[in-house]
C-alpha cells in the first residue's frame, strides 16, 4: 500500500510539473512586460522599496546577516542592518533593471555622454579597448556586484567577442523568457552543465572572451579563504586557464547615485604557477577570489550576502 501510495504521489508530481511551470514561466513574462511598460527608474525606486519591506521578513534575511557578522566582525549591529537594507535595495533595482536590460545601458564611446547611465574613465576605456585589439582570447570574471548582468553588456559594447557562462532558471519557460531578453546584446550564451567546460573552452580556441560570475560557494569546488574564512569556490576559470593560457582580467559594475554606474575593467591578474609551471588550480581560483573580496569591502552593501557562502 505504502509504495503504491508513493508511486501515486510521484504520478501527480510529474503531472502537474508542467502546469507549474507553464504558470512560472506566464508569470515570469508577465511580470517582464508589465516592467517595460514603465520608466525604470521610477520602477527601480518601487521594486526597491518592495525588497526593503518584504526582504526582512524573509530567511535570505538571516543568511545575510551571519555573513556580514562574519566577513566584517569590527561592525556594529547597526551597521549590519545598514548594510542589509542596502542589499535589499539594490536587489529590487536589479530586478526591475533586467526588464529594460536590452537598452540600460547607454555609454556611447565616440561621444561619451557626462548625463548617460554608464560611466567610464578613459583609462578603463583604453583597458577594454587593448582587450579586444590585442589578438588574443581572454578569461573575464564578475561577481554579484551592483547589476551583474551590466558586465556581459560591456563587453559586448566594446567590441568583445564574448561568450557569457550563465545558470538557467529551474523553469524552462522562464528560462526562455528570460533568453529573450539578454540575447539581445550579451553576445554568445552558454548555459552551465555537463558540457559548458568544453564548450568553454571551444570558445576560447575560437579566440572569444569567455566570461563568468565566479563568486558562489560550490561544493564540488577548490578551497580558498574569503574575507578571512575557508570555503569553496568553483576552479572553473583556472581549469579553463590551464588548457588554454590567455589573459585574466575582472570586471566590475559599481552602483553609483542617481540610477547610474561605473564599470571597470582590472589589469591583467597575473597567472599563479605550481613548481611544474602549469597553472595553479587552487591558487589561480585564490588570486581571483581575492580580487572580489577587495570590491566587496569597497561597496559591501552591493553585493549579494543572501546566499550561504561559508558552510
Amino acid at each position: 500500500m505504502n509504495r503504491l501510495l508513493a508511486r501515486a504521489r510521484a504520478g501527480i508530481r510529474e503531472a502537474v510539473k508542467p502546469l507549474g511551470d507553464t504558470a512560472v514561466g506566464a508569470a515570469t513574462v508577465g511580470l517582464l512586460r508589465a516592467a517595460r511598460s514603465f520608466d525604470p527608474d521610477r520602477m527601480g525606486s518601487l521594486f526597491s522599496r518592495v525588497a526593503r519591506t518584504v526582504g526582512p521578513l524573509l530567511r535570505e534575511q538571516k543568511i545575510g546577516r551571519a555573513n556580514l557578522a562574519a566577513a566584517f566582525p569590527e561592525k556594529s549591529p547597526e551597521e549590519i542592518e545598514t548594510i542589509l537594507a542596502g542589499v535589499w535595495d539594490n536587489l529590487g533595482r536589479v530586478g526591475a533593471e533586467f526588464a529594460h536590460i536590452d537598452h540600460v545601458w547607454d555609454y556611447n564611446e565616440a561621444n561619451p555622454d557626462p548625463n548617460g547611465r554608464i560611466e567610464i574613465a578613459r583609462e578603463m576605456h583604453d583597458r577594454f579597448h587593448s582587450l579586444r585589439l590585442d589578438g588574443k582570447p581572454a578569461l573575464i570574471f564578475a561577481s554579484h556586484l551592483a547589476n551583474w548582468e551590466l558586465p556581459a553588456l560591456a563587453a559586448v559594447a566594446h567590441g568583445l567577442d564574448a561568450a557569457i557562462l550563465y545558470r538557467r532558471p529551474n523553469s524552462a519557460s522562464a528560462d526562455r523568457a528570460i533568453q529573450k531578453v539578454r540575447q539581445v546584446n550579451m553576445g554568445t550564451l552558454i548555459p552551465a552543465g555537463r558540457d559548458a567546460p568544453l564548450r568553454l573552452a571551444q570558445a576560447l580556441q575560437r579566440g572569444q572572451h569567455v566570461a563568468m560570475l565566479v563568486d558562489q560557494y560550490l561544493t564540488s569546488g577548490v578551497e580558498v579563504t574569503f574575507f578571512g574564512r575557508k570555503t569553496k569556490a568553483n576552479p572553473m576559470l583556472a581549469r579553463l586557464l590551464r588548457q588554454i593560457e590567455c589573459p585574466v582580467h575582472g570586471v566590475r559594475i559599481v552602483r553609483l547615485p542617481g540610477n547610474r554606474f561605473r564599470a571597470e575593467l582590472t589589469d591583467e591578474v597575473p597567472p599563479v604557477r605550481d613548481a611544474a609551471g602549469k597553472i595553479d588550480i587552487q591558487g589561480m581560483t585564490q588570486a581571483i577570489t581575492s580580487v572580489v573580496e577587495g570590491w566587496i569591502r569597497e561597496h559591501p552593501e552591493q553585493w549579494l550576502w543572501l546566499h550561504r557562502r561559508w558552510r
